[in-house]
Order: C-alpha cells, then sequence, then structure tokens
C-alpha cells in the first residue's frame, strides 16, 4: 500500500485510513455529512495525490492526444484545460481525464489513480505512431483539492495572481504559499466551486500548512474521500469503475459532449455510428419517492418487478436528505419523469428519473 506525502498528516488529525486505488487515503475525519456540509457552505481540502499525472511533450503531442482522446484538444489554448475520455476499441471506455495545456508542445494528462499503468500502456501503443516524449509524474507530485464558495477570498493571501479572474477550467502556473512554479487550476469534482494544486511531494507539506493558515477564519477542515463521493454524485458526474469502464460508451453514459467528430481517435468510426442510430440503453439519476438509500449493484426493477437495469452509484444525499443515484436502463425507461423502482433487500422502492444535477445551488 503507496502512502501519498500527507498520509502522517491525516494520521495525526485522526483520519480514518483506508485502502483505495492502491494508496492508504483518509476516507473521513468527522463523518461524511459534516464533511460534506462544509464544501457546501464554507470550505474543504482533499488530499488526492494518489491522481496520475503524465505530462506530454514535443512537437506531436497534440496528435497523439487528439488520437487516444474522444475530446478535441486542438481548441486548448495555453492555460485552458479540458474534460476527455480514452475510447478503448471496442466501444467503452479506458478512463476518464482531464488534458492541460501546459506550454505550446506540452500537455499534462490527469488520470484516475486506479488507472495509471492501465492508461499508460494504452497511450504509449498508440505514441510508437508519434513518437511524442511521454513523463509519468504520478510517484513525484502531489494534489490538494481546495474546495468551497470560500475557495478564492481565503486562498487570495497566498498567490500574486487575482484568483477570482481564473475563469472554470482554466489554470495558471504561479506562486501559491511560498513556493514558484505551482499549478493554480480552476477545477474540481464536487460543484461547489475552488481550486486544484499541483506541486511537487516535498512542497506539499508547506502547501497544506499555508492553506489552512489562510483558511482558518474562514472555517477550512480536511476533508476525506467519502465527502468527495457524495458531492460528485450530487453533481451527477461519472466515477470511474462504477458509472463508466471498458463497457460503457461515452453516448451511453452521457458524455457525447466530449466526443468530437472533428477529427479521427481510437475507434471513433464506430462511436460515430453508435451516434447517429442512438444508444440502446442510457445511464440515468434518479430519486427515491419514499425512504430508502440506493447502493452501487443494487437492482433496477420495472412496476412488474422485472430488472431491467443496476445501479451503478447511489448514496442517501446530505444536500437534499433524498436517497438519489446513477444507473444504466434501457433508452425507453430513461425518459425524464420515467417511474422506476429500486430493488433494496426485499423491497422495490419507487423512484422517479430526473434530470442532473440532482444538488442546484441556493
Amino acid at each position: 500500500m503507496k502512502n501519498t506525502a500527507l498520509t502522517s498528516t491525516h494520521e495525526a488529525l485522526g483520519a480514518k485510513m483506508v485502502p483505495f486505488a492502491g494508496y492508504n487515503m483518509p476516507v473521513s475525519y468527522e463523518g461524511v455529512n459534516v464533511e460534506h456540509e462544509t464544501v457546501r457552505n464554507t470550505l474543504g481540502v482533499f488530499d488526492v495525490s494518489h491522481m496520475g499525472e503524465f505530462l506530454i511533450s514535443g512537437p506531436n503531442a497534440l496528435g497523439l492526444i487528439q488520437n487516444v482522446t474522444s475530446n478535441d484538444a486542438s481548441k486548448l489554448t495555453v492555460g485552458k484545460a479540458q474534460y476527455s475520455c480514452l475510447p478503448n476499441e471496442t466501444g467503452g471506455i479506458v478512463d476518464d481525464l482531464i488534458v492541460y495545456r501546459i506550454k505550446e508542445e506540452q500537455y499534462l494528462l490527469v488520470v484516475n489513480a486506479s488507472n495509471i499503468q492501465k492508461d499508460w500502456d494504452h497511450i504509449s501503443t498508440y505514441n510508437s505512431e508519434f513518437n511524442a516524449e511521454m513523463r509519468d509524474l504520478s510517484e513525484g507530485y502531489s494534489l490538494l483539492a481546495i474546495q468551497g464558495p470560500k475557495a478564492v477570498e481565503a486562498m487570495q493571501s497566498l498567490t500574486s495572481v487575482d484568483l477570482a479572474e481564473i475563469k472554470f477550467y482554466n489554470f495558471v502556473v504561479a506562486d501559491f504559499a511560498g513556493i514558484e512554479h505551482i499549478i493554480i487550476s480552476a477545477t474540481g469534482y464536487t460543484g461547489s466551486g475552488g481550486f486544484e494544486i499541483y506541486c511537487k511531494n516535498e512542497e506539499v507539506k508547506q502547501v497544506w500548512d499555508k492553506v489552512f493558515e489562510a483558511g482558518a477564519e474562514y472555517g477550512i477542515k480536511p476533508i476525506g474521500l467519502a465527502a468527495r463521493d457524495t458531492l460528485r454524485l450530487e453533481m451527477g458526474y461519472c466515477l470511474y469503475g462504477n458509472d463508466i469502464n471498458d463497457e460503457t460508451s461515452p453516448f451511453e453514459a452521457g458524455l457525447g459532449w466530449i466526443t468530437k467528430f472533428t477529427k479521427d481517435f481510437v475507434n471513433s468510426a464506430a462511436l460515430a455510428k453508435e451516434k447517429e442510430h442512438g444508444p440502446e440503453r442510457k445511464l440515468i439519476a434518479f430519486e427515491l419517492d419514499d425512504r430508502g438509500i440506493p447502493r452501487h449493484d443494487y437492482d433496477i426493477v420495472d412496476g412488474q418487478g422485472k430488472k431491467i437495469g443496476v445501479v451503478t452509484s447511489g448514496t442517501m444525499s446530505p444536500s437534499m436528505g433524498k436517497g438519489i443515484g446513477l444507473g444504466y436502463v434501457p433508452i425507453i425507461f430513461s425518459e425524464i419523469g420515467s417511474k422506476i423502482h429500486i430493488q433494496i433487500r426485499k423491497k422495490a422502492v419507487a423512484a422517479t428519473v430526473v434530470k442532473l444535477p440532482f444538488y442546484k445551488k441556493q
């Protein structure tokens, strides 16, 4: 089990540590509901240093990225980031990721922790044609997600750049917490605003300490992975391994918006046909009409109790106080307002298909 550079810090703070994607990670400190509300209302910090980072450089870097990702990376200018996915050869998804354009011929790909080796191997296979320079920086870099509505105000004293000027999915390389050349990215997985900070492992303890000093008057707290999951689910953000995987297509998963046919990419011809005909099943969002908590792998059934699908993510929403979830069903059950049931133990609990996000800012 690998540790992040902050593992001893989390343990000293009393975090409950669990194995996650090969790392020893903090799942909670005070409890998921308290931590969730902290991020929604004020400010929280996640250590997500288990994520992977690949640096792709050289004259053919863009060519490689265009070939392996579904979104159109040619639209990126320096200082912009883009959500994308790596399609596989059989209609599914190798991983979802964020692509950052660092310099004219240099890109940073941020991938999921559990897929680092798989993604590296997949991209490397296609790089034989492009010969771009590939470096895996995952072991040497840390990532902090500073999330919540108070992020700009609380963190402004730590940098010379105007944080309010960094638009969503834009970033700067600047001074932060007394260290030069830090990536400050206006991205996150919570739907409550904030930044993601990329720095070297040897720098992250100083960054963590300064962030907590600057955020003290705003009620800043450390947040674990359990609240990260409830926060992302309230927004309807996909989690790789649950809502998307090697067998789910971007169109089934509602990710057609990051699948651009302005270029050729891995399996693009087959995906273009799927777009034309429409997928046979779809990832839906649902709310329970009655009490209950939907969980991953629970059956979705119709009014007669016949299985029609499966829950891929589910929880009791801390913000809304009701059971919410995502799952795949045939297209005929996917319309907003459709009535379905979730099999929770021996009871089929009524649910309604709803539009994302579940959580709307007040």
